[in-house]
């Protein structure tokens, strides 16, 4: 199960990569690098719904990307700093968080132990 949770992390992480990816990406070389991004993210979020509940994941996933991209729009590519999407953002991590809390084990695991 937790490694589950650490597929979706990843993805995450590949999920901020190719969302930049598709803003900035200028030549062949940076645009198959975010092509490879788009493939390990969903890869890894397939993983991860083998012993997730699927909407969870998705929930996570893009909590975690969101948060991720805006971040690095701010701190690496000079995005205005705002209190407000701070804010925002932290209420969205804090749902995320909420769901991964308040997720239980799938039925088929419950059975099987």
């Amino acid at each position: 199960m937790k490694l589950s949770w650490f597929y979706v992390l990843i993805g995450s992480l590949f999920e901020v990569v190719w969302v930049i990816g598709l803003k900035h990406a200028y030549n062949s070389f940076t645009w198959i690098g975010t092509g490879i991004a788009i493939f390990l993210s969903f890869a890894m979020i397939i993983k991860a719904t083998k012993n997730l509940a699927v909407g969870t994941v998705y929930a996570v996933f893009t909590g975690l990307g969101t948060t991720g991209t805006v971040l690095m729009e701010m701190v690496v590519f000079g995005e205005p700093f705002k209190m407000l999407n701070v804010l925002l953002i932290l209420i969205l991590l804090i749902g995320v968080m909420g769901l991964k809390l308040v997720t239980g084990e799938p039925e088929a695991e419950r059975s099987a132990a």
